[in-house]
């Protein structure tokens, strides 16, 4: 890739400058101006600040002219709303779009400094709990690579995801508290707030006009601020905007409070409006945590929903029927599916639009992606807890579902019980305010994230709903952005690709097939071979230095970094380790293709199993890796903490991607692409965006297993007993038993009991029906690992044929599809 030509000229301004002496002066200024530290105390972490101040006057010269460009023309612009936007460190980001990585660097060597150690200063916004918030980050960044105007509105969380420490093998949750140094990317907008309100009673009342009319009468109401942070496209102007929301008092102090000495009650408005975006999904156990979450959705909702209207009327002049013309709001998830209510709301109550005419702007300006199959995954609310805190809302809700029951009794006459199913309110144990319903019925257009998934909502999560109005459902799968996982995280690849197929690969994906006739080319095959062996290496220093395993980058990197879940898996990969290392015990003579079983990823706090899981995999991997019996041929790491950071370097070095949920249990998956991107093949069940995937590489450059998704049901309707399965396999057997003996756990056979217990008796996710088939898949894979020149033709092609799982795609078939938002050139002067 070529940087912009390095200059000298003083010519340049130290603002907007993109040479090498331009950024210098730029980063000497913001030491001085912004920073205001002597040179003689000055560490990296200042400079980082410096840099990226620098960086981002750069982006916001493009962001005001993108900002300006889109009101002039009045150009069509998407609204994504996500409760998660896990962006992951932004300067290297941003220097890659700005395309000034060089300049930057010799910039600051010129100082004294090096751009990596710098690098390594930022800490990372845990904004998101997984693939839903990443998905959302890379979609922002396509978006404004292809130059399609686009607001992402989500929550500034004061503290993101926990930070996981791993003590005696267990998780342990740590506050993350990235915010103590500041974030130089976002600019505060005090000016930009709108008030919030909550709980209270509503009042009927007539308008001048005779017309029936509700006022809400709120309990408390909260003020919402903007935090904007500009997100750049790769080579191109468009600079497009994440607004935040965080949460303030109306009135932040007491006065009359504090004069009286009640110094609690001076600030106590204060510290309960703050708590509302304080953390990223409290605990939502206790009835409190519920209502927080519910608080916090609610609240970005509303303010961004406030903000649009904002835009629409006070800033380009238009009316709010142009709504629907003028913005695309998509819903990420069932998390901000109150705005179909919320806008209903703001439409009826406070602009006095008739019912008829709100709800067709609505629906018109709405769309909604599903991302589960899970039924506990479809989020819904007890009903007295939703009619405490929004009662207007449940007032339009119940008139939203009046109607829409109307029109499934007219489609389909005397099927009283699809109108049961179908209904807005749940009634089975205890009732309920349905919230993927209420997404489904307030959207023009719904989809699926992977053509399977796709298809199982139409069959089953959503099937009333597609029988009713099937022109609405349609699939976009998923697609994570070359930029941050190949360009940032992959620079070895990225230049080996540049050379071979050229730079246009970074903005075209497609383009990487034209690798295919590389694969067959010896000396090509060392080089990709070099490419990843170096990789490997920097991965087993990071392994090295965060939990103390020694790793060798000449064996098998099998790989499974994930949010930890049972659907997902991450035991019966454990059990593949343990009757490995059972075999090697057995026979002394064995020898086995090494593998080194590298885990990471985060249990939700309150999820007992998954945590256990977690223990298991590190006991595991202390008897393993202490055992000169085995350690020879395998090693077991918990990298722990997984973030993007740590994605960055784990991604390029895999050898073996695990992706062996459940048939029917994945919604697309996203790790799963990344891995293929970077040259990893893949072990998986037909699960998620793996049938594309296959698809797409060929099966022989896949290795499946497993029970596809209509014979996982038929398994479950034909009464499964998991006890038939270890009962016709000893070598199962043994490993569950060792398991359960204690030999894992110095001789406590309590602590895996409830592991080994669910899969003995009940066994949800079919770990023990997958298992002989999985075992089977994993010798094809060692068998095919000891040929390394075929196991590298199969890695060129895996990245060779990976061109559909570009985010760059899935966006552009939204915005062609579903959002009608088309590209738009940004000058800048």
């Amino acid at each position: 890739m070529t940087d912009v030509a390095l200059s000298s000229s003083t010519d340049e301004h130290s603002r907007t400058g993109l040479s090498a002496d331009a950024l210098r002066r730029a980063i000497t200024d913001h030491l001085s101006y912004s920073i205001g530290r002597p040179a003689t105390v000055l560490t990296p972490e200042h400079y980082y600040r410096a840099l990226s101040l620098a960086v981002r006057d750069r982006m916001q010269q493009r962001w005001i002219a993108s900002t300006q460009t889109f009101l002039d023309l009045s150009r069509k612009v998407t609204c994504y709303l996500s409760a998660e936007f896990l962006m992951g460190p932004q300067l290297g980001n941003n220097l890659l779009n700005l395309q000034i990585e060089s300049a930057a660097r010799e910039a600051l060597a010129a100082l004294g400094q090096d751009l990596d150690e710098v690098l390594t200063c930022e800490q990372e916004p845990g904004l998101g709990n997984g693939g839903l918030g990443r998905l959302a980050a890379c979609y922002l960044d396509s978006l404004a690579t292809l130059e399609r105007p686009a607001i992402g509105y989500g929550i500034r969380y004061e503290f993101g995801i926990f930070d996981q420490e791993i003590r005696d093998g267990w998780q342990v949750e740590k506050t993350d508290n990235w915010l103590v140094n500041g974030n130089p990317w976002e600019i505060a907008k005090p000016d930009v707030n709108y008030r919030v309100n909550w709980g209270g009673h509503t009042e009927a009342y007539q308008d001048a006009a005779g017309v029936y009319r509700v006022r809400w009468v709120p309990q408390r109401t909260i003020k919402g601020i903007s935090y904007d942070t500009p997100i750049q496209g790769y080579g191109v102007n468009t600079c497009n905007t994440l607004t935040l929301w965080s949460a303030r008092a109306v009135e932040s102090f007491a006065l009359d409070a504090f004069n009286t000495g009640d110094y609690y009650r001076a600030v106590e408005d204060e510290v309960t409006s703050e708590t509302v975006t304080k953390v990223l999904y409290p605990n939502d156990e206790p009835e409190a945590g519920k209502r927080l979450r519910l608080l916090q959705q609610y609240f970005f909702v509303s303010c961004s929903l406030q903000d649009i209207l904002h835009i629409l009327e006070d800033l380009a002049c238009l009316p709010v029927t142009a709504l629907s013309e003028q913005f695309a709001l998509q819903l990420n998830d069932t998390h901000p599916s109150i705005g179909v209510a919320e806008l209903m709301r703001l439409l009826i109550d406070e602009r006095q639009l008739g019912w008829d005419e709100a709800w067709t702007i609505t629906v018109a300006a709405f769309g909604y992606t599903n991302h589960t199959l899970l039924p506990e995954a479809l989020e819904t609310w007890p009903l007295a807890l939703f009619a405490e805190s929004l009662p207007r809302h449940l007032e339009i809700i119940y008139e939203i579902n009046r109607r829409f029951l109307d029109e499934v009794r007219t489609a389909f006459p005397g099927d009283e019980d699809r109108a049961r199913r179908m209904s807005l309110i749940g009634e089975e144990g205890g009732k309920t305010v349905r919230m993927a319903h209420l997404a489904t019925v307030g959207s023009h257009a719904v989809n699926g994230v992977a053509a399977l998934h796709s298809e199982l909502l139409k069959s089953s999560v959503l099937k009333d709903f597609y029988e009713l109005w099937p022109q609405r459902f349609s699939n976009k799968t998923n697609g994570v952005t070359p930029r941050r996982f190949v360009a940032l995280s992959n620079p070895g690849l990225r230049g080996l690709l540049d050379e071979t197929v050229g730079e246009g690969w970074l903005t075209d994906l497609n383009r990487l097939r034209d690798l295919e006739p590389f694969a067959d080319d010896a000396v090509f095959r060392g080089r990709w071979r070099a490419v990843k062996r170096a990789n490997k290496v920097r991965l087993a220093g990071f392994v090295r230095a965060t939990t103390g395993v020694e790793l060798d980058p000449d064996w098998m990197f099998d790989v499974q970094v994930k949010r930890i879940h049972e659907y997902k898996r991450q035991h019966l990969n454990v059990l593949h380790i343990i009757a490995l290392y059972h075999r090697l015990k057995s026979d002394p003579g064995l020898t086995i293709p090494p593998r080194a079983f590298i885990f990471g990823g985060k249990a939700a706090p309150g999820y007992f199993m998954a945590k256990r899981i977690i223990k298991l995999i590190n006991a595991v991997g202390e008897t393993v890796n202490a055992d000169p019996d085995v350690n020879r041929f395998l090693k077991v790491a918990f990298v722990p903490d997984f973030n993007v950071q740590n994605a960055e370097f784990i991604y390029p070095a895999a050898d073996l991607s695990e992706q062996v949920s459940t048939a029917g249990k994945e919604a697309s998956g996203t790790g799963n692409m990344k891995f293929m991107l970077n040259g990893a093949l893949t072990i998986g069940t037909l699960d998620g965006a793996n049938v594309e995937m296959r698809d797409e590489v060929g099966p022989e450059n896949f290795f499946l297993f497993g029970l596809t998704e209509s014979e996982v049901e038929a398994v479950k309707a034909g009464g499964y007993r998991p006890a038939d399965y270890i009962a016709t396999d000893a070598e199962l057997s043994a490993v569950l038993d060792l398991i359960s003996t204690g030999r894992f756990s110095r001789g406590d056979t309590e602590v895996f009991r409830p592991i080994v217990d669910t899969l003995r008796y009940t066994d949800p996710f079919l770990v023990l029906t997958d298992y002989a088939s999985y075992m089977q898949c994993q010798q094809r894979v060692s068998d095919a690992w000891q040929d390394a020149e075929s196991w590298t033709r199969m890695s060129i092609l895996n990245t060779a044929r990976s061109g559909k799982f570009s985010s760059d795609r899935a966006i552009t078939e939204y915005c062609d599809d579903i959002w009608n938002v088309g590209p738009v050139n940004v000058q800048v002067d």
